[in-house]
């Protein structure tokens, strides 16, 4: 039997080096390695601290110059193989930590062999900072994760499939055109979810899709679901991970609207800010959940999760209970295009497999425009 989890074959990729978690990591471990050193070469109580102090600041002109050389040469870096950027990366710290000495020599002389010394542990830091960050990719990304991912998704499924096909079947005799209709949508809804979701997707399709899924549930719901929809300063193309809102969503429909008959609003605002994507939910909230349980928060943490899988420290996911609803805020960084991973000897049939999944997820999108303007015609 094929396994449903898919293992990455893909080569090592390079961390993200303009992420605000690289960069912290990076930050905590030279500065972590240069606090251990002290106190091994220093067995004087009484003078450790001032050891310590000397230590850690005779590394901050070349770890920060270096950080700085790389975050401009990031993009570049990223196109690369990986063992042409692991050693692009060394020589960019070697020749921060020679120009960092030569200034700093100049203004407190350093003992005869200090330079050496230096390139020696930059060298060290570099291979073993590589070695980590290799190291929690692989951690990351492997089966586990797609695994939960997969879980997800099974939960979903059962449960919206089967609300979605009563809401068909209530309208067959009815009105047979929106009873089609909610059928190529609801077939629409399903490839998305059953596709490859390991990549980033423009935020257009997410909210695409969700509209698509409110539609579905409307049939069942009926005037007792209202949406309000807050997306004109959405930034269209920027990447976000795909299935991040429609969760939300479902949570918000199922703890929101459905335990009350009177009718409640769900309100979605997506904004560009400060270079950060923003998207914040609320749904009515009811302190004794009325029908339905509490809920264990699966959703939140699996969304939580995939952020930081993506973003890092950049992301976070938020929730909190105001006074008559309940509140998701969802901060992300503004991407528009997705680090690209240059795999040795990949040929340029690579770009076109891109071209045409581009193309195929925009079928649906357009089908159901195209549907919804024959109708509107008719």
């Amino acid at each position: 039997m094929r396994s449903i989890i898919r293992h990455n074959s893909d080569s090592p990729a390079l961390p993200d080096l303009r992420n605000l978690g690289t960069t912290l990591r990076i930050l905590l471990a030279v500065n972590g390695a240069a606090v251990v050193a002290a106190m091994i070469g220093e067995p004087r109580w009484d003078v450790l601290p001032e050891a310590i102090v000397a230590t850690v600041g005779a590394v901050q002109p070349p770890l920060l110059l270096a950080l700085a050389l790389l975050w401009a040469l990031a993009p570049w870096l990223a196109r690369q193989p990986y063992r042409t950027a692991s050693f692009a990366i060394a020589a960019v710290v070697v020749a921060a930590t020679m120009v960092a000495f030569v200034l700093v020599d100049r203004i407190v002389p350093e003992p005869a062999g200090s330079e050496l010394r230096q390139l020696l542990l930059a060298l060290v830091a570099v291979v073993v900072l590589l070695a980590y960050f290799r190291l929690r990719a692989k951690a990351l990304s492997p089966a586990i994760t797609e695994a939960r991912l997969q879980a997800l998704q099974a939960r979903i499924r059962p449960h919206f499939l089967f609300n979605s096909i009563n809401g068909v079947l209530s309208l067959i005799r009815s009105d047979p055109s929106r009873a089609e209709e909610a059928l190529h949508d609801l077939a629409d809804l399903f490839r998305v979810l059953m596709r490859d979701n390991r990549d980033l997707t423009p935020l257009e399709d997410e909210v695409t899709l969700c509209r698509q899924y409110l539609d579905l549930e409307k049939l069942r719901l009926g005037e007792r679901l209202v949406v309000d929809w807050n997306v004109k300063s959405m930034p269209r193309d920027a990447l976000v991970p795909p299935l991040f809102l429609q969760p939300l969503l479902e949570n918000a429909v199922y703890h929101g609207i459905e335990p009350s008959p009177e009718p409640g609003t769900i309100t979605i605002n997506i904004f560009l800010t400060r270079g950060e994507v923003h998207a914040i939910l609320r749904n009515p909230y009811r302190a004794d959940g009325g029908r339905h349980h509490a809920g264990n928060k699966m959703a939140l943490a699996n969304i939580r999760e995939r952020l930081a899988l993506h973003f890092d420290a950049e992301a976070s996911l938020e929730s909190r209970v105001l006074r008559d609803s309940y509140e998701v805020h969802i901060r992300m960084p503004y991407r528009i295009e997705s680090p690209p991973k240059q795999v040795p000897g990949a040929s340029s049939a690579s770009a076109d497999n891109v071209v045409d999944l581009n193309r195929e997820r925009a079928k649906p999108r357009s089908r159901t425009a195209l549907r919804r303007l024959e109708a509107a015609r008719g």
